[in-house]
């Protein structure tokens, strides 16, 4: 094991799976396909060898936060209060964060069955476009000063007290926030927060955005293949924006392939690669546990903290 893994349990694929005795995916292939973001790749096999194994875990977290929870209402001579179990899932762009995050959704809601399960992305509290053009940090977007980490903690904050919140909705077609749409939740059992921000700090502040959570995920991979399929996505979304003028990516539908590849390439590398390097990356042994994946989108070896 490198020394970047030392404070954790490095479990191969195999290792992992003997862990859950189940083998029913508790979805079929259909919804999972539906949920699955675009260009990556994942099975019903998958779901059973890795993800089955994942949530027998998050329950034994789950239980320790309630003992934890009821022992604390004890020494505090106070009633216990029902609080939501947070999950945070960070990693870079293009690497399956919101694949996993829905899949966890609909996981914990078929085995909690009376449980609500709310999946939140921070992509919702990136400041808007005329803010960071007010700004000038608008080809700075999702490094962390493009996002409103305030609003981002307040949130939490508001959701582990038990309170209702409504927070800014982002559309990836327009590459902004929606002006007039807003997502409320409202007293989750389990709240998902996916972002590739999610184990960042605030600057400037003594809170943490890793301690509202109950469990942690970061989704690793080899640089080299997330460039591939980002690029890979990149080509997928053009297709997609062929037909809908008001798409962000329609705007290089009518260029020259090589000039778009370009365009690609030059975002990734000063772009996505700098962010995922300096910001994203040095976050990922704050996660309890690390999913890594393979060139072919499986995950080959799970990292859990000790």
């Amino acid at each position: 094991m490198t020394r970047e893994f030392i404070n954790f349990n490095d479990i191969s694929r195999e290792s992992w799976q003997e862990l859950h005795q189940h083998t029913k995916p508790l979805l079929t292939a259909e919804e999972l396909e539906a949920i699955k973001s675009l260009n990556d790749k994942i099975s019903i096999q998958d779901v059973i060898d890795v993800y089955l194994p994942l949530i027998s875990l998050i329950q034994i977290y789950k239980k320790a936060q309630e003992n934890l929870s009821f022992a604390k209402s004890i020494f505090l001579k106070k009633e216990a209060c029902q609080r939501p179990f947070i999950i945070g899932i960070s990693g870079s762009v293009a690497v399956g964060k919101s694949t996993t995050s829905r899949l966890l959704q609909i996981l914990l809601s078929r085995t909690f069955k009376n449980s609500k399960v709310e999946m939140v992305t921070t992509d919702g509290f990136i400041y808007p476009n005329s803010v960071l053009m007010e700004r000038q940090i608008l080809n700075r977007k999702g490094f962390p000063e493009s996002y409103n980490m305030e609003l981002l903690l307040n949130f939490l904050d508001s959701i582990k007290n038990g309170m209702t919140a409504e927070i800014p909705v982002y559309s990836h077609e327009i590459y902004d926030i929606l002006p007039d749409e807003k997502q409320v939740i409202q007293s989750p059992d389990f709240l998902i927060l996916e972002g590739i921000n999610v184990f960042q700090n605030q600057k400037n502040t003594r809170l943490y955005m890793t301690g509202y959570f109950d469990f942690s995920i970061y989704i690793d991979a080899d640089i080299n293949n997330i460039k591939k399929w980002y690029l890979e996505r990149f080509d997928s979304l053009l297709e997609l924006a062929k037909t809908d003028k008001n798409n962000y990516y329609h705007r290089f539908v009518h260029m020259e392939r090589e000039e778009v590849l370009k365009i690609a390439e030059d975002t990734w590398g000063s772009i996505n690669l700098v962010n995922l390097k300096k910001y994203i990356e040095p976050t990922r042994n704050r996660a309890e546990l690390i999913l890594h994946k393979a060139s072919d989108h499986k995950i080959d070896r799970i990292y859990l903290k000790k």
